[in-house]
């Protein structure tokens, strides 16, 4: 080796480690700083102002002005008729009584020497076979007509007052 060239090389090995930590160092963190660069570079959103409070109005519970809600009216009282209408709790409940209308189906009907009857299908897959008189559901009702497409019946309701009132139901074919 040349004398010469000595110190070049000391110089070389003193630079070439400095040009390596800085281009280390920029690529590091480069894609980190573009992403903030570029976030920075976007338009700014905006904020809708918060709604409007509307103040909350009081009110002054004057009892001498006002019926008491805990009371019934006499009117009420006084309108009030039984009609003596109510479902025969003694009798023997059938099989379909103890499901609620909504739950049962009716799926076909048979008809035999003038006597049509209903085939309504149960909750427990079960199959049962009905006719005028008989009665279904949770609300005491009885069958007053099967058509081909329909069962119809009369159910006994509570009506709030104390008595009880009928109300037309009807269970429509499940093709």
């Amino acid at each position: 080796m040349h004398a010469a060239s000595v110190p070049h090389l000391g110089l070389a090995l003193f630079i070439a480690p400095l040009i390596l930590v800085s281009a280390c160092s920029g690529g590091r963190y480069g894609d980190l700083e573009a992403f903030f660069e570029e976030v920075k570079a976007q338009s700014k959103g905006r904020i809708d102002p918060l709604p409007e409070v509307i103040p909350y109005e009081t009110f002054a519970y004057k009892p001498k002005d006002l019926r008491d809600p805990f009371v019934q009216y006499i009117e009420e009282v006084a309108s009030f008729s039984d009609s003596g209408l109510r479902p025969d709790m003694n009798r023997k409940r059938e099989p379909l009584e103890q499901y609620p209308l909504d739950t049962l189906n009716f799926v076909g009907h048979l008809e035999k020497s003038g006597v049509r009857w209903g085939l309504v299908s149960a909750p427990d897959k079960s199959v049962y076979r009905v006719q005028v008189g008989n009665y279904v559901g949770k609300n005491y009702g009885k069958i007053v007509s099967i058509t081909e497409t329909s069962i119809k019946l009369v159910e006994i309701i509570p009506s709030g007052t104390g008595s009880w009132v009928d109300r037309e139901a009807s269970l429509a074919l499940n093709e």
